[in-house]
């Protein structure tokens, strides 16, 4: 059984912070051997900035603004266990449109410090209460393709009314922390996108296809969990 305890102890470790983001993530995943083809069938439109490797933030010689975010990563607190709290973006986005995220986004200059753009974020776009979140640390960042540079803040949260903001939330859904910190749910995907290797995490869970960065945060939240 995962305590609150233990889950804060271990984010709070001292720990070397590994380089984390889609173009590094993809490249090592492209080089072994265990990855399954990409089926989408069932999860409708799934995106994809088609952004070649060697052209996006965090390949080699490649200069990108980094844009600072931040998101939260809330753990609900409920009877029956710690859930997740995920959501999906509209299709209409003008970034990663559709995808299954966490709720946050940019860094503003009014933020004191990138929790504070999480906790404001998640206020904005799912209605979680601020001073309801205990926050129990942080991941790694992780650099998305299109240069956003995230900085994922793990809180805990009671259970409350949740409400999408509509401009950006098509929905909003819970999975059990227990089936993301299972490493048989994890798999490893090729894909091919305008032509171009891609390859990601992903953890269909139901209904939903969690992905990309996303996916990428959760196994670093696997990594930091499992001790």
């Amino acid at each position: 059984m995962m305590t609150l305890e233990l889950i804060r102890t271990r984010l709070n470790a001292d720990r070397m912070a590994k380089a984390r983001g889609d173009v590094v993530t993809g490249q090592a995943l492209l080089n072994t051997d265990a990855l399954e083809d990409f089926k989408g069938e069932g999860y409708g439109p799934i995106p994809s900035s088609g952004i070649p490797y060697d052209r996006g933030a965090g390949a080699p010689g490649v200069r990108i603004k980094r844009t600072p975010a931040a998101v939260l990563v809330p753990f609900v607190d409920r009877t029956e266990g710690f859930f997740v709290l995920l959501t999906r973006r509209r299709d209409n986005m003008n970034n990663h449109a559709g995808q299954v995220a966490f709720p946050g986004g940019r860094v503003d200059d009014t933020d004191p410090t990138p929790v504070a753009a999480a906790l404001r974020e998640a206020h904005e776009e799912v209605s979680i209460k601020p001073e309801s979140v205990d926050v129990l640390g942080c991941l790694d960042p992780y650099l998305t393709i299109t240069g956003f540079d995230v900085l994922p803040v793990v809180g805990v949260i009671p259970p409350q009314d949740f409400v999408p903001e509509p401009t950006e939330v098509a929905e909003i859904f819970e999975v059990p922390l227990s089936f993301l910190l299972n490493p048989a749910n994890h798999q490893k995907v090729r894909r091919t996108v305008n032509g171009h290797d891609r390859a990601y995490y992903a953890m269909p869970y139901e209904s939903h296809y969690i992905w990309g960065a996303t996916a990428g945060m959760i196994i670093n939240l696997y990594e930091v969990l499992s001790g």
